[in-house]
């Protein structure tokens, strides 16, 4: 399973550009649709879902974890406001499951301990030499700012309009359309040996396996474990993990426009009462 993982999620998971409207550019030039997802954090007064962050977190802990980092996420990250709202305590109980290296001691060697929430999330890999020797050569991405860093063009005049809905979640919609996107390939599709099919992939061929299955994990909330679940969870954990200062930003970007709005509206009955006293 862990071997499957460790392969699956890796470089040719999140690799490449999307191309035009909601689509991706495929291998052959295709249009490859991706469906635009209806999410909570998007839009101008976009939050997080606190329940879906911590189901999210859940699917990376139990899933992505086996081959993915978050090198830039600490795990009193989890604490912190605007985040999947776990509680200091629970912050320092999480990381404490995980070994992490330290050192040197005093005999100059080094050692490992049990994670502390002042800790960065533990890496699968001690070093990226293992991490592709164990994935045929490749190196699994780090997914701190994954859903950043991939996403979908639009085409004119949709990146204009976008300008004014704040539409930003390109790459979450390209997230969870890879990850749900696995299918049986089509009965004329020339599909290669060790290779999946997948509706969102350039090309359709993907080197890793499905990394979700029904029921893979259980929620402690109780929601059902389906694929399309699993995907939408982790995919908001992933957007909160490369943007947790989003609500806090949505916020400062709302009270700066509200005030230039004031300010402007001043401006202009000064400039009207100063110029009433001029003859024209």
């Amino acid at each position: 399973m862990i071997t499957a993982l460790k392969g699956g999620l890796g470089a040719a998971l999140f690799a490449g550009l999307v191309a035009g409207g909601a689509t991706r550019a495929g291998a052959a030039g295709e249009a490859i649709h991706i469906e635009l997802q209806n999410w909570s954090f998007a839009g101008v007064f976009g939050r997080f879902d606190r329940g879906e962050l911590q189901r999210g977190y859940q699917v990376y802990a139990e899933v992505c974890s086996a081959c993915h980092s978050l090198e830039y996420l600490y795990y009193r990250n989890l604490a912190d406001p605007g985040g999947p709202g776990f509680t200091e305590a629970e912050a320092g109980a999480i990381a404490a499951g995980f070994e992490v290296s330290d050192g040197p001691d005093e005999d100059g060697e080094m050692f490992t301990r049990p994670a502390l929430p002042r800790d960065r999330f533990a890496s699968p890999f001690a070093n990226d030499e293992e991490a592709r020797a164990i994935n045929g050569g490749a190196l699994p991405p780090d997914l701190s700012v994954i859903a950043k860093a991939r996403g979908i063009e639009r085409g004119f005049p949709w990146w204009l309009i976008d300008l004014f809905t704040g539409y930003q979640e390109q790459g979450a919609d390209y997230l969870y359309a890879l990850l749900s996107g696995y299918e049986d390939a089509p009965a004329d599709f020339a599909l290669q040996s060790g290779m999946q099919y997948n509706t969102a992939f350039p090309g359709h061929q993907i080197a890793m396996p499905a990394p979700l299955s029904d029921d893979l994990v259980e929620y402690a909330d109780g929601t059902p474990a389906t694929v399309s679940q699993m995907a939408r969870d982790v995919t908001a954990f992933l957007m909160w993990a490369a943007e947790p200062k989003l609500e806090e930003r949505k916020r400062a970007g709302f009270q700066v426009m509200l005030f230039l709005a004031v300010f402007a509206t001043l401006l202009y009955l000064t400039k009207k009462k100063v110029w009433s006293r001029l003859d024209h």
